[in-house]
């Protein structure tokens, strides 16, 4: 079948928007910021990646509005007005904690705490790390690229930032290389269902001389 985007994302014979379920699967951008008034906030978000490897960079798309408000998610917001941000790695252990960090709350409400995580300090950037994710990069902002509006008028952003710090837990290092296996990240499908990457799935391609 064929259809056009721009008439929606649910031709027949499809029940909900089909899209997120045909670029899979999806690294988990889990991001916490600090607003300028101090408030820690962390939210899961379905489109991230990194972007180059010299230098590093990351980005992530807080896209739409926060609900009943009209205003652009903290995510961007604190991001933009702090100049800084923290990726952190979501793990099997970790994925009911990241799935309710993904409830839309108020800007003065901290996710990281309501979810019962440890916050841990970065060294280079103000935002809090999530203590019990084994990888954490800390970010400084690089741009804010505004993407088309949604059909209903909401804003889409793609948020850019440099890596300046890397964590990496000790427990995950395995012959000079991380262990996918001791890792075993999360990753987004479609609709609401998730994937965990496990050694068994995993295989290796020499590439072409």
């Amino acid at each position: 079948m064929f259809f056009d985007p721009a008439e929606g994302m649910r031709p027949p014979p499809f029940v909900h928007s089909v899209f997120t379920a045909l670029v899979v699967p999806r690294p988990i951008g889990w991001i916490s910021t600090i607003s300028a008034g101090g408030v820690v906030n962390l939210a899961p978000f379905s489109y991230f990646n990194a972007v180059t490897g010299d230098p590093p960079c990351v980005m992530y798309c807080p896209n739409g509005l926060k609900p009943g408000t009209g205003e652009i998610k903290d995510s961007v917001a604190n991001a933009e007005a702090t100049g800084e941000f923290v990726f952190n790695l979501c793990t099997y252990d970790l994925r009911e904690q990241m799935n309710t960090t993904s409830v839309h709350a108020p800007a003065d409400v901290d996710e990281m705490r309501d979810a019962g995580l440890e916050p841990a300090p970065s060294e280079v950037v103000a935002p809090p790390r999530v203590a019990a994710a084994p990888v954490a990069l800390e970010c400084r902002h690089l741009q804010t690229v505004r993407l088309p509006k949604s059909r209903r008028g909401a804003p889409n952003h793609i948020v850019i930032g440099q890596v300046v710090g890397v964590h990496i837990s000790e427990d995950v290092i395995s012959g000079g290389m991380v262990d996918i296996a001791r890792l075993r990240p999360v990753a987004r499908l479609g609709y609401l269902d998730y994937a965990v990457i496990e050694p068994e799935n995993v295989f290796s391609l020499p590439r072409p001389e």
